[in-house]
C-alpha cells in the first residue's frame, strides 16, 4: 500500500463526503435514532460502496491510458461544477428525504445502511474513488483512503455533524471541495494531453 495515495484519497473523498446528502441523512437519522446503530449502518454501507467504487476504477484500467486520464479529468471537472454551482438547499432537502424513509427503531442499522447504499450509488465520492484507482492503479490504496475518508464522515455525521455545519456553512464546504477538483482536473488534463 502508498501512504501518499491513501492520504490524497482520504483527502479528496473527505472534503468531497461533507456537503453531500447522505452525510445529512446521517445527521438526520443520528437525531432521531440511537447514534450507534445509525453509525455501524451507515459505515458498512460506506465500506460497500467504496469496494464497488475501486471495482469499476479496475475496469476502468482496461480502457487506454489517454482515454482514462481525458475520462479522469473530465469526471473531475463535472464534480467541480457539481460541488460549486449545485445548491446546498437541494442536498439538505435530499438527505432529508432519505433519512424520513426509516421508521422503526428495531432495524436502524439496517435502515440506515439501506437509505446510505442508496444514496451513494453513482454518486460524487463513488464516481471520484473509481476515477482514482483508475488513476493510481493502486486499488487497495485507494479502497483504506476512500473507505476511511467516508466511515469518519459518517462518524461526523452521527456525532457532530450539526456542530460542524454552524462552524463552517455547508456553501464554503462545497466551494473548497469544488476548487481542489478543479485543481485535479486541470492537473488529470495535462497528464492526458502530455503522456
Amino acid at each position: 500500500m502508498n501512504l501518499s495515495i491513501i492520504a490524497i484519497t482520504f483527502g479528496l473523498i473527505f472534503v468531497a463526503e461533507l456537503p453531500d446528502k447522505t452525510m445529512i441523512a446521517t445527521i438526520v437519522l443520528s437525531s432521531r435514532y440511537r447514534p450507534l446503530p445509525v453509525w455501524i449502518g451507515a459505515a458498512v454501507a460506506m465500506v460497500v460502496n467504496s469496494a464497488v467504487a475501486v471495482l469499476a476504477g479496475r475496469l476502468l484500467e482496461l480502457l487506454p491510458h489517454r482515454w482514462v486520464e481525458a475520462v479522469v479529468a473530465a469526471l473531475f471537472a463535472a464534480g467541480a461544477l457539481y460541488l460549486i454551482l449545485g445548491k446546498e438547499s437541494a442536498q439538505t432537502e435530499e438527505g432529508e428525504e432519505k433519512a424520513d424513509k426509516v421508521r422503526s427503531s428495531r432495524g436502524v442499522a439496517l435502515g440506515a445502511f439501506t437509505v446510505i447504499v442508496v444514496a451513494e450509488v453513482g454518486d460524487l465520492t463513488q464516481i471520484l474513488t473509481a476515477n482514482l484507482a483508475a488513476r493510481y492503479h493502486n486499488p487497495w490504496s485507494v479502497f483504506v483512503g476512500s473507505a476511511t475518508a467516508l466511515v469518519t464522515v459518517m462518524g461526523i455525521g452521527v456525532i457532530g455533524g450539526r456542530v460542524l455545519l454552524r462552524v463552517l456553512p455547508l456553501a464554503t464546504i462545497r466551494k473548497v471541495a469544488g476548487v481542489i477538483l478543479v485543481g485535479f482536473a486541470i492537473f488529470t488534463a495535462v497528464q492526458a494531453a502530455t503522456g
